[in-house]
């Protein structure tokens, strides 16, 4: 904005700030009460001067004005930037500062991490927005050359303020390599991390519309994004340039400057909304923890990723070379042509060629060529490989990929998975897998295929090999043994079952001699019954039916629909108390969504609180259900509902839910507490975690740390958990596998 433009701005706003204490924000007329002659005169002359400004009206001696939209935002932008001037003018102690910054790269951050991102050529921090102890937002333009205050700089690494940020990892990462080195992840609160604990969506526009905050959005803010932040394509139009700068349009870089300091003010009110809220001290270490994992990264043999890249490229080329010889496709990838030619080849409709489904298509089809047909679908629906991709693009310049995990991703607590998604790595089960893994790095493909069959199956079973312990190091993997089964038996009170888990550990024979009154001798790994019982383990713990052992391929075992149902029926027979638990944990939430109170159940206990139903966790953490409602289900039966993100939309809405369910949910955020405290125990033994996956920990040991010590720490009693029988085994390896 102009200087006398601005200056003749500020002194119809200095009138008007004598009336009003904030803009209106809508067009009506607003009353100026107790107005003087003088200011009436003044804002007459004004609106003379400059029409269609504001109208002034006086009506039986009340004096009424109504600012025009666009005055009122030109009125709104010269209030920002006194008040920016004025955070940039401000000396005072820093103690905390809020903080969101704009950068160039590039790289694509979305697809290889921010990590890769900020370490790139060309990586730039273009805008730095901080509210200071609170206070107005002042936006740095460091992309045109102003600078930082050096107690701004200063106050990044100093231990005493502390700083918060929306996604801090993001800031924190890339203000560290504009910096040239590391900044502390203790020193640093994340806003997303708390809203997550709080049980609203990751995301800010998604966070603050959950949590009702209005926010001042502009529309333009992710092409605005797009166009300053990301690499253009060069054009006779733009002159051949490849990114786009302040001075290529000045008007967009003005614009742009308003939506970082309109995102600093949406996280500050965020953080607002969120400080009440308990956040456990063991959570900010946890965070802290989780950086130090993130920042560390993992190795990756980038010859056995870049191999395999080029041996599935080739074997897919040849495989639809292969397809459309054989049926005639113009597209051998498209669904609909491969349904139409089935179709016709078999007489028969095509529901499907889904990948669960089509084994069970392969074994109906016999020899020829529909057979064929089939099998090539399978092994080009092989996405498994696309790891190789991901973890090419993560992979940073000394060959370690970061930030594969994010904090408090579920509602649970537990981790979720980033960039390469750990969390879902397809499982090995290759005979000699050191072999294989040899050949696949010398892209030896003929060889592969004679020994091992399909090449995509192949490749895709060596996914998880391509994580590495660099030379020196060995991996040491270790879980917990059935970790969800011994929770929920010890929060039931299931006394044979954690007698099972105290003594000899077998689980599947146990409930198969349970279910069958049999001797557990009498269950040995060749007898059905020891299948039917694994099947009701896997599928039946938190309220599943029959609909659970189908999901689980009761149907493909060749059980019966009467089958599953006396599985079911025999299961709960035998676990008694796990069923009662399912019915107390839905009366507890029933009777605290419909009267409040507090409901004490045996480790647990249920409340309202601030809008919300909190379950409290052994541990200490909770769970937190935000506006809880009972409301009747689809069986007409009152049920418990609570605004959630849903499973299948991924969207901010009503969820339903049940006694299985928060029972399930309760079981997996004590589990997640175990593993928490038990990373936290090894990183105070100096025990260096590269990553982790559900209940399972990836250690890259130096000399002298041991596998049993590992072990020994994951058995190690949970101090807020007293009788819960817990177990770890694991593994040495120079790659990570399934062992």
């Amino acid at each position: 904005m102009k200087t006398e433009e601005r200056e003749r701005l500020m002194a119809v706003l200095a009138v008007l700030r004598r009336y009003w204490e904030a803009l209106p924000e809508d067009d009506w007329f607003t009353p100026l009460d107790g107005c003087t002659d003088a200011d009436w005169e003044a804002l007459n002359a004004f609106r003379a001067s400059y029409p269609g400004t504001l109208t002034a009206w006086e009506d039986q001696g009340e004096r009424l004005v109504r600012l025009a939209p666009g005055f009122r935002a030109a009125l709104a932008e010269a209030v920002e930037e006194e008040r920016e001037e004025a955070a940039k003018a401000d000396t005072s102690p820093i103690r905390e500062m809020g903080i969101d910054i704009e950068t160039y790269s590039p790289e694509d951050l979305g697809a290889c991490g921010v990590y890769r991102y900020a370490e790139a050529p060309g990586f730039e921090v273009l805008l730095f927005a901080v509210s200071v102890n609170g206070g107005p937002v002042a936006v740095y333009d460091l992309a045109r050359g102003e600078e930082l205050p050096e107690r701004v700089v200063k106050a990044l690494e100093y231990p005493a303020v502390a700083k918060s940020a929306y996604n801090a990892a993001f800031e924190r990462v890339c203000l560290g390599r504009w910096l040239g080195r590391r900044l502390d992840p203790r020193q640093w609160d994340c806003t997303m991390a708390r809203g997550a604990m709080a049980g609203y969506p990751l995301g800010l526009d998604a966070c603050g519309a959950a949590m009702g905050i209005e926010r001042k959005k502009m529309r333009e803010g992710k092409a605005l994004v797009r166009f300053f932040c990301t690499p253009c394509r060069p054009t006779k139009a733009n002159g051949g340039r490849t990114r786009n700068r302040p001075e290529d349009d000045p008007e967009k870089w003005e614009a742009f400057k308003r939506y970082c300091r309109r995102d600093v003010e949406a996280e500050q009110e965020i953080r607002r909304r969120l400080l009440p809220l308990a956040q456990p001290e063991t959570e900010r270490r946890l965070y802290a923890l989780d950086q130090d994992i993130n920042d560390r990264g993992v190795a990756v043999d980038l010859t056995l990723v870049e191999q395999a890249m080029r041996m599935d490229a080739a074997c897919k080329a040849r495989l639809s070379a292969e397809a459309a010889r054989l049926g005639g496709l113009e597209n051998p990838n498209s669904v609909a042509q491969l349904k139409a030619w089935l179709e016709g080849e078999t007489g028969r409709a095509v529901a499907t060629l889904s990948k669960k489904d089509l084994p069970d298509m392969i074994a109906r089809a016999g020899d020829g060529a529909v057979r064929r047909m089939l099998e090539i679908r399978a092994e080009m629906g092989k996405t498994s490989t696309k790891k190789y991709e991901a973890i090419r693009r993560a992979a940073c310049r000394d060959g370690r990929v970061r930030g594969l995990l994010q904090f408090h991703g579920t509602r649970t607590g537990r981790w979720a998975g980033r960039l390469v998604q750990v969390q879902n790595l397809p499982q090995n089960h290759l005979e000699d897998i050191a072999t294989a893994r040899e050949l696949a790095r010398e892209g030896d493909a003929g060889t592969l295929e004679l020994l091992y069959g399909s090449l995509p199956e192949t490749l895709s079973q060596l996914v998880r090999t391509a994580f590495v312990a660099p030379e020196g190091r060995t991996l040491l993997v270790c879980d917990f043994s059935a970790i969800e089964a011994r929770v929920v038996a010890w929060l039931a009170g299931e006394e044979w079952r954690l007698e099972v888990f105290r003594t000899h550990g077998k689980i599947y024979e146990a409930s198969a001699a349970m279910m069958f009154h049999v001797p557990v001798e009498e269950i040995t790994k060749a007898d059905p019954r020891r299948q039917k019982g694994k099947i009701a383990e896997l599928a039946l713990g938190y309220q599943g039916g029959t609909g659970a052992l189908r999901q689980m391929g009761g149907e493909r075992m060749g059980l019966t629909e009467e089958e599953m149902a006396s599985i079911v029926g025999h299961w709960r027979e035998a676990n008694p108390s796990i069923v009662r638990l399912w019915s107390q944990v839905e009366r507890a939430a029933l009777m605290v969504a419909r009267g409040g109170g507090s409901v004490p159940l045996g480790r647990l206990a249920f409340s309202l609180e601030g809008g919300a139903m909190l379950v409290r966790l052994p541990s200490g953490r909770r769970l937190r259900y935000p506006n809880p409602r009972v409301e009747k289900n689809r069986f007409g039966r009152d049920a418990l509902t609570f605004d959630g993100v849903g499973q299948a939309t991924r969207q901010w809405g009503r969820q339903e839910t049940y006694g299985g369910k928060l029972v399930e949910n309760i079981v997996q955020a004590v589990a997640r507490d175990c593993l928490a405290l038990t990373m936290l125990r090894l990183a105070e033994r100096g025990y260096r975690i590269v990553f982790h996956v559900h209940d399972e920990v990836i250690i890259e040991a130096a000399e002298g740390q041991t596998l049993e010590e590992v072990e020994e720490v994951f058995r190690t009693p949970m101090p807020w958990a007293p009788g819960l029988p817990l177990k770890g085994a694991g593994y040495a390896t120079p790659y990570y596998m399934k062992d």
